[in-house]
């Protein structure tokens, strides 16, 4: 009987302790998440969140520092303490997070909320992460009984697409680290994956390549209007990348070529075809440059560009490019465009490219990036190509609102919130359905954009709308239910010190 005695006993004591928790009534299918889960199964009940809480963590290596920012996030929340504990399994009264290969995909996870505590399980580590994403949406103050709560109940989650990312043009204005590290931290909280990032324009070069190091000396100096320039040494890089994984955000470098190309063509002379240096370019009108695309001292750079990205880059991507080169002859475009695909592949890395790539000898090995033309993604699928989608009149952040919007421009459409949700990737483009697709991408270009408030504001809530495309079921996607419930979700925004855009599309709460 001795053996029995301690397992006895803990019982009796979780027992004891649930019997003491206060009964407050809650409704899980009330909470706005978004991205909306796939099942969401209310119980009427709540954890009720102590003064002192504890989070504990089996798999602790692989789980350990997702806990300790859950603790940090939940403490920022509700001002209430909480304590990372390692253990074997569930104590059955206390919040606990741990792997279980029972999960269904790689990103999914099951949350389960009773009186007694939260369990969050997940198959991976990324699934985890992303549990506790909403967890953070769904902890609220009970006013009537002054307590922080979890409503109770079953959730089940996972995505819809494996590729749900941003894209952030650092070229034309440039953006600090820490202003890079808190839209990761932005990202996170809705589960996006992927970050891209357009390191380089005729406006201005953004990466340090110690091989060739007069592009950020004089490339990198200035940027849109004749604002201040700036750029991101290797080790700047590799801090991203590491602040980055540490949210199961995956980095993606750009180098835009052949065109798009002034500040590298400014900074030296032998990558013109006429061997004079070009002036910098402050402007915002493109298509005007070209990398000299038959000489050979041209790919002796893309190498040298690629294999220093490729060292720094822990991810599968290299984004190099390929859009709006118009003084560039087709021929001479896929000559280049097949000879820098090589070079990606040499460095063991994925090429993505804008759409026009797919006139390239593109295979099932590329990423095409739809942004413009539909022939060019369909051309890319008929060569074994994926696609991502990130149509301009859907996904570009930078479009204005509507023609109120101080910032951004109009060029592919004035974009409503309603119009950023009201669409389904797999339907955009005849003949690229949903197997052909790796999932969204948002991209913001900042010909008018200087800072972090302003990005916030072109990106949310839209990015939001778009967060919930890549991820959730089909079934959720109604625009007239994602409004009301937007508003809702509001308070989270708020909650997360977001500067976003009210749009009168969505009838907002009245704050107290």
């Amino acid at each position: 009987m001795k053996r029995f005695y301690f397992p006895i006993l803990t019982a009796l004591l979780v027992l004891m302790m649930v019997a003491c928790k206060k009964n407050v009534p809650a409704d899980l299918n009330s909470v706005p998440f978004i991205p909306y889960p796939v099942m969401v199964n209310a119980n009427g009940i709540s954890y009720v969140l102590d003064d002192e809480n504890i989070i504990e963590v089996a798999n602790y290596e692989e789980l350990g520092a997702i806990a300790e920012y859950m603790k940090n996030q939940m403490q920022s929340f509700t001002g209430l303490n909480f304590v990372v504990r390692e253990v074997k399994m569930a104590s059955g009264n206390n919040i606990f997070i741990g792997l279980n290969n029972e999960s269904k995909a790689d990103e999914s996870y099951e949350l389960s909320i009773s009186k007694a505590g939260i369990t969050l399980v997940a198959q991976q580590a990324s699934g985890v992460f992303y549990g506790v994403q909403t967890i953070l949406q769904g902890v609220e103050f009970k006013k009537s009984e002054g307590v922080w709560i979890m409503p109770g109940g079953e959730i089940s989650d996972y995505a819809k697409y494996g590729y749900r990312g941003v894209m952030l043009d650092v070229a034309r204005h440039f953006f600090s680290v820490d202003d890079v590290k808190h839209l990761i931290d932005l990202m996170s909280a809705y589960k996006l994956n992927h970050l891209h990032l357009h390191l380089s324009d005729d406006q201005g070069w953004r990466i340090e390549i110690k091989s060739w190091p007069k592009l950020t000396e004089i490339g990198g100096s200035t940027a849109v209007n004749g604002d201040e320039g700036g750029y991101y040494t290797q080790e700047d890089y590799k801090e991203l990348i590491q602040y980055a994984n540490e949210r199961f955000i995956t980095i993606i470098p750009e180098i835009d070529m052949p065109g798009h190309t002034n500040a590298a063509l400014a900074s030296y002379a032998e990558l013109n075809c006429d061997g004079k240096a070009r002036e910098l370019y402050e402007g915002i009108e493109v298509g005007f440059s070209t990398l000299c695309t038959r000489s050979e001292i041209t790919y002796q750079f893309v190498d040298d560009v690629i294999r220093e990205l490729s060292d720094l880059t822990e991810g599968p991507y290299i984004h190099i490019g390929g859009d709006e080169s118009h003084v560039t002859e087709l021929d001479d475009y896929i000559y280049f465009m097949n000879r820098v695909r090589e070079i990606t592949k040499k460095y063991g890395k994925v090429m993505i490219g804008w759409d026009e790539v797919a006139h390239a000898d593109i295979d099932s090995n590329d990423i095409v990036q739809f942004w413009a033309k539909e022939e060019n993604a369909t051309m890319a699928v008929s060569k074994g190509a994926k696609v991502l989608m990130s149509p301009s009149k859907r996904t570009y952040l930078d479009m204005q609102y509507d023609s109120t919007t101080n910032l951004g421009l109009h060029w592919a459409a004035y974009i409503e919130l309603d119009s950023a949700y009201i669409w389904k990737p797999e339907e955009l483009v005849k003949g690229v359905g949903k197997e052909q697709i790796v999932g969204i991408e948002s991209p913001l270009w900042t010909e008018t954009i200087t800072n972090s408030a302003d990005m916030q504001f072109m990106m949310f809530p839209r990015l939001v709308g778009h967060a919930e495309i890549g991820w959730s079921q089909d079934k959720y996607l109604n625009w007239e239910e994602y409004k009301v419930r937007l508003a809702k979700h509001s308070a989270y925004l708020d909650r997360l010190g977001i500067n976003y855009y009210k749009s009168p599309k969505v009838v907002w709460p009245v704050k107290e």
